[in-house]
């Protein structure tokens, strides 16, 4: 299943993270993990933030994404399912209202 992971990190922190190496080695860590097909960083709700596309197969990669996140950045995590435009003409081709 395709997934979106939106995250958020709190001003403070990311500064502090920014500033002792970890907010990088914490990101380089999360797509190594992920192995995203995308990744998209910006600034969200003035807070330093990123979108990652990635295909988990197990719900047990989850707490492998999120735990060192939380720990080392204090981020804020989403995760959705996502569909690619094929994904949701083959969904719709199947609906029956």
């Amino acid at each position: 299943m395709r997934l979106m992971m939106r995250f958020t990190i709190p001003v403070e922190k990311g500064n502090q993270a920014a500033k002792d190496g970890t907010l990088g080695k914490a990101i380089d860590a999360l797509l190594k993990r992920a192995k995203p097909e995308a990744s998209y960083f910006m600034m969200d709700g003035g807070e330093r933030g990123g979108l990652i596309f990635f295909e988990a197969d197990d719900q047990a990669v989850l707490p492998v994404l999120n735990e060192p996140m939380f720990a080392a950045l204090d981020a804020a995590i989403e995760i959705v399912p996502v569909l690619t435009a094929d994904d949701l003409r083959r969904g719709l081709a199947k609906v029956k209202i």
